[in-house]
């Protein structure tokens, strides 16, 4: 894979690791440049709860979805290309080697210090024969100033500003040292334009990708003029580029300096902070180094003080002028990132009411509110903040329609009814019978879809009957006091002849049909009754709208949503029948003795009779 230009403005990347530090560096670095939009589509997360991390986007907040992998990221992010590895040490090989199996990821960028050099060493190999670019491992990061940055590059807001890395420049830049990268790219801006791809490979033994292999992309870039490249002592990368240019496969001007002269004046061998900062061999110094890049052709200074005017003298010879693009406005809003900002206690995604009308998942109210829109739809973007098609919205509504009341002889009519002639409001007497609703009324759409969806597919019918009698546990969904096979709910086969006319897939209803003829057979009035089919429908609902298995069950098992939809057809209901009371003006209600058996006396009478 040739890359040319490392990152553009329209880079996005997914990020592993919750480091908070770093990434609101990124955002911060994305509004400061002016994008729409931060450049981190993902976090990968493994061991976190939370769906969702916040940062700042400026003053605002925006929300940065989490994930517990980097495949399932990827595949919900396919825009992305950029992979950065905030692992550490112990774990870092392994986020890599799984990353390297993601077609879509082309350049991988390792934080991590001190990773093993033979796992090192296959990293390199494997992202060679993967067509990957590796920056790192122990690397600050990779940058194209007014485009993107990635990981720690650049550092606080202050050097960035000083440096003017939101401007795009003329030069290539490739060091080994990150903070040293700072200081290079400061010096840079003030003796040119600025750098126009700046890369820290990274100061480990075994970096993943090395100097030449950045180089022979600046070569081939037309909009990068002239080369800095800043090696130190140890290793022999720095050869690599001597070849190529004695070769004249780096043609273009460039300014070489390695780090590490000092180590002449020592006594005995020293190994300086990178883990590869250490000569070996008399051509791994420092000086030996300079010389034969030198002696290639390359622009090579006295001592570092001398970097500055060099890079001055070669930028005019390269006729490069500076000018400074966009600074008003990344100083106006670098001033935003570095005022005070308040965090949010609460997040909605779902509704906002802060514009010039209301609006659901951004459609607003007015549009909402028209024909084309029913209260199937409402619900549809509100629970799952997405419209359903038609055929899924109507189906919520027939629901809601068909479980909207039962009589007043349940529970939950009942409670409502009493708690209304005991001249309570109306909210209280809905609430009253609303607090009925449970495993034994109503509650059982959730557990129905949560029991027959989980033995779809693990379980026959029989199996699944076998199991749930073992343990003890009634099968919800299945059963009704008075309807059975002779005599059928009719809610129940309205419900089921919709699913046939107009759900794209059936795959949990056959299931639980088969389950209900063994019901069945043992008693007749053990029917896969209208909680049960509700649920088993929505799953079936769900499935056809390519909800996966995971989030399925999370929806039944940790939100409640299906039995919403019971509570909220069966509130209609509940307040037609407080209604009803309050129409009649009936009075305070007591139970009438003759439906009660008095059993109050001593244990010991009890006991004395036994």
């Amino acid at each position: 894979m040739e890359h040319t230009s490392l990152f553009t403005r329209k880079t996005q990347c997914i990020f592993w690791g919750l480091h908070t530090t770093a990434i609101q560096r990124m955002t911060d670095y994305d509004f400061m440049i002016g994008r729409e939009k931060p450049s981190i589509s993902g976090i990968v997360a493994p061991s976190r709860q939370e769906n969702f991390h916040k940062v700042f986007f400026g003053k605002k907040e925006m929300l940065i979805p989490l994930f517990g992998n980097v495949k399932q990221a990827f595949n919900s992010h396919p825009e992305c290309d950029t992979f950065l590895n905030f692992a550490s040490f112990r774990s870092a090989f392994d986020v890599t080697m799984h990353a390297f199996d993601i077609e879509a990821i082309k350049t991988i960028v390792i934080t991590a210090e001190g990773i093993p050099e033979r796992l090192a060493r296959r990293i390199r190999e494997t992202a060679k024969k993967k067509d990957k670019l590796i920056i790192g491992p122990s690397t600050v990061g990779a940058m194209n100033p007014g485009a993107f940055k990635v990981a720690n590059i650049g550092g606080a807001v202050e050097n960035i500003i000083e440096a003017k890395l939101f401007n795009t420049g003329s030069v290539g830049l490739v060091t080994r040292s990150g903070g040293l990268f700072n200081e290079l790219a400061n010096i840079i801006f003030r003796n040119s334009n600025g750098i126009y791809e700046g890369v820290a490979i990274g100061g480990d033994r075994f970096p993943g990708s090395e100097f030449l292999e950045h180089m022979l992309r600046f070569e081939k870039n037309p909009d990068i003029k002239m080369i800095v490249m800043l090696g130190e002592l140890g290793g022999s990368s720095e050869y690599a580029v001597i070849n190529a240019m004695k070769e004249g496969l780096i043609t273009k001007p460039v300014i070489a300096w390695c780090i590490g002269t000092v180590a002449k004046y020592m006594k005995s061998e020293v190994q300086f902070g990178h883990a590869g900062a250490k000569a070996d061999k008399e051509m791994e110094t420092a000086q030996a180094k300079n010389k034969a890049l030198s002696d290639a052709g390359a622009i090579v200074p006295v001592s570092y003080n001398d970097l500055p005017g060099l890079i001055a003298e070669t930028s005019k010879k390269c006729g490069i002028k500076k000018v400074v693009k966009q600074a008003s406005g990344f100083v106006k809003r670098s001033k935003i990132v570095s005022s005070r900002r308040t965090a949010t206690n609460f997040i909605c995604t779902i509704s906002d009411d802060t514009g010039a009308e209301p609006t659901y998942i951004g459609t607003p109210i007015s549009e909402v509110a028209g024909d084309d829109y029913s209260i199937g739809d409402v619900i549809s973007m509100l629970w799952f903040k997405r419209r359903f098609p038609h055929w899924a919205s109507e189906f919520f509504v027939l629901v809601l329609k068909i479980v909207a009341d039962h009589g007043p002889a349940v529970s939950g009519a009942h409670n409502t009814r009493i708690t209304a002639r005991a001249g309570k409001d109306l909210i209280s007497s809905l609430v009253s019978g609303l607090l009925t609703i449970g495993p034994r009324f109503g509650g059982a759409i959730d557990g129905a879809a949560k029991y027959f969806y989980g033995a779809l597919d693990h379980m026959t019918p029989l199996e699944f009957v076998t199991k749930m009698k073992e343990s003890g546990v009634n099968i919800p969904g299945i059963g009704h006091r008075i309807k059975s096979v002779r005599n059928p709910d009719k809610r129940v086969t309205i419900l089921k002849e919709y699913a046939d006319k107009h759900f794209p897939l059936n795959r949990l209803l056959p299931y639980a049909l088969e389950v209900e003829k063994i019901t069945t057979a043992k008693k007749d009035n053990l029917i896969l009754n209208v909680d049960g089919t509700v649920g088993i429908l929505l799953v079936d609902l769900l499935l056809s709208l390519g909800y996966s298995r995971k989030d399925i069950l999370e929806i039944i098992s940790s939100w409640g949503l299906f039995n919403g939809l019971f509570l909220l057809g069966r509130s209609i209901g509940f307040i037609g029948h407080y209604i009803d009371e309050k129409r009649l003006n009936m009075p305070m209600y007591r139970h009438p003795w003759s439906d009660i058996l008095y059993d109050a006396r001593p244990e010991e009478d009890k006991t004395q009779e036994k």
